[in-house]
């Protein structure tokens, strides 16, 4: 159960710099920049961590709105875990409140998971938070799905979004924007279920 007195954390992983921006690792950071703009808020570098960072609320106006931190680690995503773990540590933000949003090969493009704790399937940016974290965080793992024929992973990653795919991002991005949104709002469960596909 999340503890309305303390903020949440939603890492959007990806890896800094320009030529990375359009890359379908880069998921993340295009979610992260869609909730900060729904805040009215602009990504500033942290002095307490490695990382952009927006502070804003998430929910209905009033008491019933959270807190949220949004953050770009400013590392590449293999180093994801020190940036999040210096600004849980420094915002004292519980574990069960921290929601990273990544690319996920096993789904998909344009599907969207979302769930608490488990394995890091190969994800390095994931490898590098349950190493600092613990596992017990939240994850929206938005589908971009395998690489073609035999093409490696790593180069499909680090490729930007087909055409065809490029044409669907923009709905794809808010929708994942919204799913954070309800997770910060109305609980794991019920966010699962409007957008689990």
């Amino acid at each position: 159960m999340s503890d309305s007195t303390q903020p949440w954390l939603v890492a959007g992983l990806g890896n800094p710099g320009p030529e990375y921006a359009g890359n379908r690792h880069n998921i993340g950071f295009m979610v992260a920049d869609l909730l900060a703009r729904r805040m009215g808020g602009t990504f500033k570098r942290s002095g307490k961590a490695q990382a952009q960072v927006v502070e804003g609320r998430i929910g209905p106006p009033g008491p019933a709105s959270r807190r949220v931190i949004l953050a770009k680690p400013g590392s590449f995503m293999n180093l994801s875990g020190g940036p999040v773990t210096a600004l849980k540590v420094f915002y004292k933000v519980p574990t069960e409140q921290i929601i990273a949003v990544h690319d996920e090969l096993d789904l998909p493009f344009a599907a969207l998971r979302l769930k608490l704790g488990g394995g890091d399937n190969g994800h390095n940016g994931l490898k590098s938070l349950t190493k600092s974290l613990g596992a017990n965080y939240l994850r929206v793992r938005a589908g971009i799905g395998r690489p073609p024929g035999r093409m490696d992973v790593a180069a499909f990653v680090l490729k930007d979004f087909s055409a065809a795919e490029r044409k669907e991002l923009d709905w794809f991005v808010d929708r994942a924007a919204d799913a954070v949104e309800a997770l910060v709002a109305e609980g794991l469960e019920r966010a699962q279920n409007t957008y689990n596909d």
